[in-house]
């Protein structure tokens, strides 16, 4: 051996290293899930993926839940939950088709903004109610699931809307691609990359994950966790106002049970994706990896001949095995920062 061959083998060491860190990655396991799933499925069935129609619901479908799981991924980093972006997708969604009928004069970039203003105003009053009150979110926001879909119901009654009542060029969104990748699923990776620039890079979302590892002592450090606690809801609102009017141009009909489920599927999504439930850690990649996994799942279960009891099972059972792979996790990390701690003491 000689002495040019010592760098060449500690960069491949360094190179070897990196490549077991990814391959360790929750992100990377649930990617490759999703990828198996659909190629099972497309044995099985090649219209699953080939056909144009198969392609597209393959990147539309999950696209409105990954943008409430981008979100909801946000708000659980931060220690806490919003079961209520389900319900602030279909109420909004009916806002906007709403604000259709009654001012079809309003351009529909405005009416657009108007949804995701709303959102973003019914996630701020659950922020406002967690920050301010100090009562736990999970409470908060089961309450307002119900509020909202209750003024939902009330507001909608046994009408709907239809896309005949929307503007052409808005329902366009559902339906046009570029390059054959829907707009819906452009904007949702646009919003995607984002959130992870900001949860990543920014002072902001790297306070997220100090609120959500130890709120005490983010506080004793000085930061402003209650401003930071209303911005993720705010966040997850506003993303859940989105689907809700991302919602209305896809399907161009809306009722009163838009968005029914979305709540626990975002969560799902999120916590599969590797955001631990606990708080503090995973990212907002894995979150929208794990609701494309997840509708894919919903999808595919069906062209393989499993019946409808098994799909609810199978999903219940990824979201139990995620929560158990974290908190195995959470004990093998306390245990290793215990033998670093007794290390340096001795």
């Amino acid at each position: 051996m000689t002495l040019t061959d010592a760098p060449d083998r500690a960069a491949t060491s360094s190179l070897g290293a990196r490549a077991l860190a990814l391959v360790k990655q929750r992100e990377v396991g649930v990617l490759a899930a999703f990828i198996l799933v659909v190629a099972v499925t497309t044995a099985k069935n090649p219209n699953f993926l080939f056909s144009n129609d198969g392609f597209r619901d393959l990147l539309v479908t999950p696209s409105l839940l990954m943008l409430i799981a981008v979100g909801q991924a946000m708000v659980i980093i931060t220690r806490n939950v919003d079961l209520s972006v389900g319900s602030v997708m279909g109420l909004t969604a009916y806002l906007v088709g709403t604000v259709f009928v009654d001012m079809p004069w309003l351009p529909w970039p405005l009416v657009f903004l108007i949804g995701l203003a709303f959102g973003g105003l019914l996630g701020l009053i659950n922020g406002a109610i967690v920050a301010f009150a100090k009562v736990p979110s999970l409470v908060v926001t089961l309450g307002t699931l119900y509020a909202f879909r209750g003024i939902n119901v009330m507001w909608t009654g046994s009408d709907r809307i239809n896309a005949s009542d929307m503007p052409r060029d808005f329902l366009d969104l559902g339906t046009s691609a570029i390059w054959r990748i829907p707009i819906i699923t452009i904007i949702a990776l646009v919003v995607l990359a984002a959130a992870g620039w900001y949860m990543t890079t920014q002072r902001g979302g790297r306070e997220f994950y100090a609120m959500g590892s130890d709120p005490d002592a983010a506080t004793l450090y000085g930061l402003n966790v209650r401003r930071r606690l209303i911005t993720a809801f705010v966040v997850s609102g506003a993303l859940a106002g989105l689907a809700g009017v991302l919602y209305a141009a896809r399907y161009g009909t809306v009722n009163s049970q838009v968005g029914s489920g979305y709540e626990l599927q975002a969560v799902g999504a999120a916590v599969i994706g590797g955001v631990a439930i606990f708080g503090g850690s995973g990212t907002v990649f894995g979150a929208a990896i794990g609701a494309f996994l997840l509708m894919t799942i919903n999808r595919s279960l069906p062209v393989l001949g499993v019946q409808d009891f098994w799909q609810q099972a199978v999903v219940g059972a990824l979201i139990i095995g995620a929560i158990v792979l974290d908190s195995l996790a959470a004990r093998r990390q306390e245990r290793t920062l215990a033998k670093e701690r007794e290390r340096s003491h001795g």
